[in-house]
C-alpha cells in the first residue's frame, strides 16, 4: 500500500506539473527579453528606422517598439506583437500590444519598447513604474493581428517623392497579421503596372512611375506553405496629379 501510495503521489505531481505547463497561457509565445528607450518620451521614437516620423511616435497610442531580428530589413515594420513580462510580482497576464516602428537591440533583447509600452506591461501604474526602474525584463511574445477600428489602410506619399519622376510611399494602419511582400503600382486606364522595391524601412519606391490615376496592388503572405500568397487591390485610386506629403485612403482593410 505504501508503494502504491508513492506511485499515486508521483502521478499527482506529474499531472499537476502538466496542468501548470498547459495552463500558464504560454502556448504560442516565444521567450525573450525587452528593454526600453531610456531617453525617449513616453511615446515612441519619431526617428525610427521604419521612418514613420511623427506618425510612428504616436501610432497605437504610443505603444510601439524597436525590434532586432523581427525588423527583417523593414518587412517587420507595422507588425503587431503581444508582449508580456514574466515577473509575477509586477507583470499583468495580457501585457501590451505593440507595433514595430524601429530597428535596434540592447543586451540580447528582441524588443526596445517605448516607455509607455514598457510600463503598460505592469499590473498597475505603480507596477509599471517599478518595471521602468528595472529597465530590463524577461518577456514572452507572439505575433497578433493589428487592429485599427474605423481606419482603412492609408497611403502616405513620402516627401522624397518628385512628381512625376519618382514615387515613394508608405502604408499606414495595416491591420491583420500578414506581411506585404511585394507591391505593384498600376495605372488604371491602360493597366500599365510597375513593380516597386522596398527602398528603406516601410517605404516602397519606383522611378518613372506610371502616369494617370494609380491603383496599388499588395501581395500578402500566406499563413502556411500550402496556400498561395494573396494579391490585395486598393478600392480607391491615387489621383493622377499626386503630391509629395499627401495622404490617400485606400478604401479597404485587410
Amino acid at each position: 500500500m505504501a508503494f502504491t501510495s508513492k506511485i499515486l503521489n508521483s502521478l499527482v505531481i506529474v499531472i499537476a506539473g502538466f496542468i501548470f505547463v498547459r495552463g500558464d497561457g504560454s502556448a504560442g509565445f516565444t521567450q525573450s527579453k525587452a528593454a526600453y528607450y531610456p531617453n525617449s518620451f513616453q511615446q515612441g521614437n519619431q526617428y525610427g528606422a521604419c521612418e514613420y516620423g511623427a506618425f510612428g511616435a504616436t501610432l497605437n497610442g504610443g505603444d510601439v517598439s524597436a525590434a532586432s531580428n523581427l525588423y527583417r530589413n523593414g518587412v517587420g515594420c507595422g507588425a503587431c506583437y503581444q508582449v508580456r513580462c514574466t515577473n509575477i510580482k509586477y507583470c499583468s497576464t495580457n501585457g501590451v500590444t505593440i507595433v514595430i516602428t524601429d530597428a535596434g537591440a540592447s543586451d540580447s533583447t528582441d524588443f526596445i519598447l517605448s516607455q509607455h509600452a514598457f510600463a503598460g506591461m505592469g499590473q498597475t501604474a505603480d507596477a509599471g513604474t517599478a518595471l521602468l526602474a528595472l529597465g530590463y525584463v524577461g518577456i514572452q511574445y507572439r505575433r497578433v493581428p493589428c487592429n485599427y477600428p474605423n481606419k482603412n489602410m492609408t497611403f502616405y506619399i513620402d516627401k522624397s517623392s518628385n512628381f512625376p519622376y519618382y514615387f515613394a510611399f508608405q502604408i499606414w494602419y495595416q491591420d491583420g497579421d500578414k506581411d506585404i511582400t511585394a507591391i505593384q503600382l498600376c495605372e488604371t486606364i491602360n493597366l500599365t503596372c510597375k513593380l516597386l522595391e522596398r527602398s528603406h524601412g516601410a517605404t516602397w519606391a519606383v522611378g518613372s512611375p506610371p502616369s494617370g490615376p494609380l491603383s496599388i496592388r499588395m501581395l500578402l503572405s500566406s499563413d502556411n506553405d500550402y496556400t498561395d500568397d494573396t494579391w490585395l487591390v486598393s478600392a480607391n485610386t491615387i489621383p493622377q496629379n499626386w503630391t509629395a506629403g499627401a495622404i490617400y485612403d485606400s478604401g479597404l482593410q485587410v
